[in-house]
């Protein structure tokens, strides 16, 4: 009886353990990196470089929030695409960024 019974308390020790270990490894990280990009998607403006997923490159011309739609511009010729903006896989343009001050360096001779 007791040895049934210690059986079953380390079988549900390790059935813990195994759905922990899955919970950390890839639910969790898989939520984060979902968040992360519709926080991206969120920050797109008219003017920014994006490459899509299939790996075209083009400049936002146009973004349509209510239909989930981006308009692209690409090649030199300017062809103009429609995307839909789960489509988007990062965005190349540099974000303007605070210039970091420069501190005056005394040197004490």
């Amino acid at each position: 009886m007791e040895q049934s019974t210690g059986q079953m308390i380390s079988m549900v020790i390790m059935t813990v353990v195994m759905v922990l270990a899955l919970y950390f490894f890839i639910i969790r990280p898989q939520s984060k990196k979902q968040k992360e990009e519709e926080a991206m998607r969120g920050s797109l403006e008219i003017g920014d470089e994006i490459t899509t997923i299939g790996g075209i490159v083009g400049r936002v011309v146009n973004i349509n929030s209510d239909a989930e739609t981006m308009i692209i511009e690409t090649g030199a010729d300017r062809t103009k695409i429609k995307f839909k903006t789960w489509a988007l896989s990062s965005i190349n343009t540099e974000k303007s960024k605070p210039a970091p001050k420069k501190e005056k360096d005394e040197k004490k001779k």
